[in-house]
């Protein structure tokens, strides 16, 4: 495992170079340049202080080609002082792109600056001097906006506890304890299956689950490593079997991208070490094992396995993971009762640049079977995803126009042989304002809608609207059923999105556009790689092609079944026999 950290990251030292600005004229001089934009950015993950990471562990490391390298030096000093001229006045940094003047983005590069700083202070290499002075400039700059900066998102509160945690290590700072004290104070927002609020297992449950090990340590609260552990154990279960994690349900930016394990090396290797656990040592290796890059300045696996020499010998044996299952998340979680108390929170479901997450705790189903891999999920655009070898079934997605757009499921039941899953909306009109709470605006010559108290309106002629699935599964068919009582004459619009990277071999279609078609008759078979699947039941009521407010998926194939409320229909899903030597 370290020799391929090491070589990983040495991989990566000259293309950091590379993106270098070495314009002296240039604002960015010394910083390096994101591939996405072209422009030089502070941030923690695509900016200079990832590539400084890289550097810095090569330098140090005498099992690295650049080893004391004194071109790459070079490259750190100017990157530091890069840093230095693009911190603001108050501390904090600008990723550009989206956050400005940004505590939590500042603590990202805290967290991984100051473990750059530790690795290089503990070389006795004197050259490096200039740069380590440089870097504790800017990371004591930092200490005002980590002692009053807020934040967007859940996981930014662990994020800054981890930072003035290193804070106070490196400067004794008894009010960064206070500070992270005031964070932890909200509680962990983990449940007890292990899933944190955003959803997010492509990126920010790793972000929690690394600031939290970082807390643990540096404010001396072992406790917080507790919900690590849940949420480690659970991501066991929710990786398909070509290693790709499950992001079909996220609340973040990763829904639907593909992501691997890589960014939980650090939290699967440490606390594997720490715990001597089998499981978690066989997830840090398969993470390993998808890793082609060190990770971003906080998370750069290299710095930390140098900073712990201990995590250098794998001394644990790891367990072999489990390859069938099938696992209901959060089916115990008593979401309904939270929900139920919100408005005791006084916020009236109005949050400022960002969001309540009202999904968190919904629950999802994993079940694996070998090479077949399949998510249930509520609360989501989805309620299924089905993977089966190389065929891969990215989404099932109900729309109608009842409340224009897709319908999320809300509740999920296991049982024997399938799950069922239903979704409820409800719509209605509401009447005028009464006279005693109309503003005085009602009474003056314009009277803008905005200044209505629309909150007191009587709710009338209010009309429900349910989806009912139920996916039953019998080795290599899988039957969903779908049901549906009305309103009468409610267009519905089942969505089948399959990957782009397969094909429609047969079955009978209206083209739409080149990704997009309404499936008319017959059986439509889709194949990719080894594998294929063959759906029968299609049926065409109407021949809308869109839902308004059902954005179609970009660069896959998306099949469509037009109905009509009230309906039960059955969709039949027949997969392919894998080859031996792949289940």
């Amino acid at each position: 495992m370290y020799s391929k950290i090491v070589a990983v990251n040495d991989a990566w030292v000259k293309p950091g170079m590379d993106h270098q600005v070495l314009d002296v004229d240039s604002r960015y001089y010394g910083g390096v340049t994101d591939d996405e934009n072209g422009i030089a950015w502070p941030n923690h993950s695509v900016g200079t202080p990832a590539a400084m990471a890289v550097w810095a562990a090569a330098l140090v490391n005498p099992d690295s080609a650049y080893y004391r390298n004194e071109g790459v030096l070079i490259r750190l000093e100017l990157a530091a002082q890069y840093m230095l001229r693009v911190q603001h006045e108050d501390g904090s940094i600008s990723p550009g792109w989206t956050n400005f003047h940004s505590p939590p983005d500042t603590a990202f590069v805290v967290v991984g600056y100051a473990q750059v700083y530790q690795l290089l202070i503990g070389d006795d290499w004197l050259e490096l001097r200039r740069v380590t002075d440089a870097i504790r400039l800017f990371l004591e700059r930092t200490i005002p906006v980590m002692l009053t900066g807020g934040c967007h998102t859940p996981n930014h509160r662990w994020v800054l506890c981890a930072a003035l945690g290193f804070l106070h290590e490196l400067f004794d700072l008894p009010e960064a304890l206070a500070r992270a004290g005031m964070w932890l104070a909200e509680g962990l927002d983990e449940t007890p299956d292990g899933e944190w609020t955003e959803r997010s297992n492509g990126i920010y449950n790793a972000v929690s689950d690394i600031m939290l090990i970082h807390a643990a340590r540096l404010l001396k609260l072992p406790e917080l490593l507790e919900p690590v552990r849940r949420n480690l154990h659970m991501m066991v279960y929710l990786v398909h079997p070509d290693g790709e994690v499950v992001t079909e349900y996220s609340g973040r930016q990763d829904f639907g991208v593909m992501m691997n394990l890589s960014s939980y090396l650090l939290p699967y290797a440490m606390l594997a070490t720490k715990d001597e656990d089998a499981i978690f040592e066989a997830m840090a290796v398969a993470a390993i094992q998808v890793t082609d890059h060190p990770g971003g300045a906080p998370i750069n696996a290299a710095v930390r396995f140098l900073l712990e020499p201990r995590l250098q010998t794998r001394k644990i044996s790891p367990a072999a993971l489990p390859v069938t299952y099938n696992k209901l998340l959060n089916g115990g979680f008593p979401r309904a009762d939270y929900l139920s108390r919100m408005d005791e929170a006084g916020h009236h479901q109005h949050i400022y640049h960002s969001r309540l997450h009202t999904d968190f705790g919904a629950p999802v189903a994993r079940y694996r079977q070998k090479d077949t891999s399949a998510t249930l999920m509520t609360e989501a655009s989805s309620f299924l995803s089905l993977r089966h070898g190389n065929a891969r079934l990215l989404a099932v997605q109900a729309a109608s126009y009842f409340s224009p757009g897709f319908v999320p499921m809300q509740e999920l039941t296991a049982h024997e042989t399938g799950w069922t899953l239903s979704g409820q909306q409800a719509k209605g009109y509401y009447g005028p304002v009464a006279a005693a709470d109309l503003p005085p605006t009602s009474q003056e010559e314009i009277s803008p809608w905005y200044l209505l108290p629309h909150h007191k309106r009587p709710l009338t002629h209010e009309q429900k609207h349910e989806i009912r699935v139920d996916v039953d599964r019998q080795e290599d068919v899988w039957t969903l059923r779908f049901r549906s009582e009305g309103p009468v004459d409610c267009m519905t619009q089942i969505l089948f999105v399959f990957g782009r990277e397969g094909k429609f071999t047969c079955g009978e279609y209206r083209l739409v556009n080149e990704a997009v078609q309404c499936w008319t008759g017959g059986m439509a078979r889709y194949e990719s790689g080894n594998a294929w699947f063959e759906l029968t039941g299609t049926a065409m009521e109407h021949t809308a092609t869109s839902v308004r407010g059902a954005a179609y998926p970009v660069d896959c194939h998306t099949l469509l079944v037009n109905w009509m409320a009230p309906f039960d229909q059955t969709i039949t899903i027949r997969m392919s026999p894998l080859p031996v030597s792949e289940v």
